[in-house]
């Protein structure tokens, strides 16, 4: 066994709904100058950055960050980062079981069907509630120093602020709905995807549960969640981006960019796509599974600790 010795007793709702968001919050530590990337790939192109188009790859963009604007511009946004996952991740992640129990009936085999419905709900839901930080965190990874130019936020809580005062409260939740839709699409790729991959290496005996088997459904995982996400999360990335008034609607958005730059725009940032949710699930998913059944195996310790003390 590699890796903590999973539980004799199934874990909590409350242990997924902390592991996962703990998970998460890892995951992104370690992968956030790959959406950084990302974020940049998928914005180059847009009109107002038309005459300075200098991204070439992942790791030519990494390069040029650190060359022009420092490492540190890498972890742009990071803050808000970590606060939509430990509100964003604990929802859509941790209670995926749950929903999928309901939709279920409660029956102890989970069909295709119920797997995607839960993926839905918990997916849309994560997003209604995290939608601001996700806002912020895309408009300080795509803001660039560059030629001087005054940055439009100089932290995280200005960011807040100021979206709110000039935009009003819709502003910090722009782009809700194609980020619904494409969080709809995410979490049931990425979670049903991880179910049964998980649950057929084991079924078949091909390897136990351990670290190698989370590893190889998590890499599984995220790169069917990367072809099938790809090109709304770069209409997402666009429109949430854009300053008032260049965009009247997430469709809009999509189609000037089919209109301008054709399909192929679509899948802007393709590579650093794959590798940050590639890499993202594989951090995520073996911590998620490590997390739970070190929680589980405390929680004995905790409740005779708190009997004790009554």
């Amino acid at each position: 066994m590699v890796g903590l010795k999973p539980s004799d007793v199934p874990p909590t709702p409350g242990v997924k709904f902390l592991g996962a968001g703990a998970a998460a919050c890892i995951a992104d530590l370690v992968t956030f100058p790959l959406d950084t990337a990302k974020v940049r790939l998928q914005i180059q192109g847009e009109a107002q950055t038309m005459d300075a188009v200098r991204y070439k790859g992942i790791l030519g963009t990494i390069i040029t960050l650190v060359k022009t604007e420092g490492p540190r511009s890498l972890y742009n946004g990071l803050h808000a980062g970590l606060q939509r996952q430990i509100s964003f991740a604990s929802i859509r992640i941790g209670l995926y079981d749950t929903a999928k129990q309901l939709y279920n009936n409660g029956r102890e085999t989970a069909g295709i069907g119920s797997r995607i419905l839960a993926g839905c709900t918990t997916g849309g839901l994560a997003v209604i509630v995290a939608q601001p930080t996700d806002v912020v965190k895309v408009r300080l990874q795509a803001q660039s120093s560059l030629s001087g130019a005054k940055p439009r936020y100089t932290g995280t809580f200005h960011a807040y602020k100021k979206i709110a005062s000039e935009e009003g409260t819709r502003g910090l939740w722009k782009g809700t709905m194609p980020n619904v839709a494409r969080n709809a699409i995410v979490n049931s790729a990425e979670l049903v995807t991880y179910d049964l991959i998980k649950e057929n290496l084991l079924k078949y005996n091909l390897l136990t549960d351990n670290l190698p088997c989370h590893f190889v459904s998590a890499f599984g995982a995220g790169f069917c969640t990367t072809v099938v996400a790809s090109p709304v999360d770069v209409v997402k990335t666009r429109y949430m981006n854009s300053p008032p008034g260049q965009y009247t609607s997430a469709p809009k958005c999509a189609w000037t960019m089919l209109w301008r730059e054709g399909l192929t725009a679509f899948y802007k940032g393709f590579v650093p796509s794959f590798l940050r949710l590639g890499s993202w699930n594989v951090i995520m998913f073996v911590s998620y599974e490590q997390l739970k059944r070190a929680l589980m195996k405390s929680k004995p310790t905790i409740d005779c600790t708190t009997e004790s003390s009554l």
